[in-house]
């Protein structure tokens, strides 16, 4: 996998790449509870796959994996935090964000041959459900806001460049890696 490019490799162990029309389509909501089953198995295909994806990259600040990203076009995505937390997200959708924002690089495994410098709410609420169907509002801030903004974009089909400023392009990964650094915050 040496050879490979960045993209090349996240397709090699199945994640959808940019030009899939499954990536600019909104995913399809879950009934739950009825749909509880097909729910877990998403959840599961999308944690197998957060592991592949593991093995070939490090992600100091984190990951995200929508359902659509592993050609499946249903509302689920998952977050690894930092910490290793996981966050699973079922039917989400941001129903507050604040006016105060950063801007930061942010990568996407479905085009990872580029970063671009993305703005996003430094904090947003998101309703989302359980796996009986119980609604839920989380409030999700700074870098974990970030990453699960970016893969809720993802189950309304979009790719970070629409958020980017106008004029603004990606650059390529090498690039980035002389530039890049970690998403840092004032202290609160």
């Amino acid at each position: 996998m040496e050879t490979l490019s960045p993209s090349e490799q996240m397709r090699s162990i199945g994640i959808v790449q940019e030009g899939d029309p499954i990536l600019t389509q909104t995913a399809r909501p879950f009934d739950l509870p009825a749909e509880a089953e097909d729910a877990r198995r998403v959840v599961a295909q999308l944690v197998a796959n957060l592991e592949r994806v593991s093995q070939v990259h490090s992600f100091v600040k984190g990951m995200g994996l929508a359902a659509p990203q592993i050609g499946i076009g249903r509302s689920a995505a998952l977050v690894r935090t930092p910490s290793g937390e996981i966050i699973t997200l079922l039917n989400p959708r941001v129903i507050n964000e604040t006016s105060e924002t950063d801007e930061q690089y942010e990568g996407c495994l479905s085009f990872f041959d580029v970063r671009g410098m993305v703005p996003r709410p430094l904090f947003i609420e998101v309703e989302h459900q359980d796996i009986e169907g119980n609604a839920k509002i989380t409030l999700f801030e700074e870098g974990i806001a970030r990453l699960v903004g970016h893969e809720i974009d993802h189950l309304y089909g979009q790719l970070y460049r629409v958020r980017m400023r106008p004029g603004v392009e990606p650059i390529p990964v090498s690039q980035y890696r002389g530039t890049g650094h970690e998403w840092k915050y004032p202290p609160r």
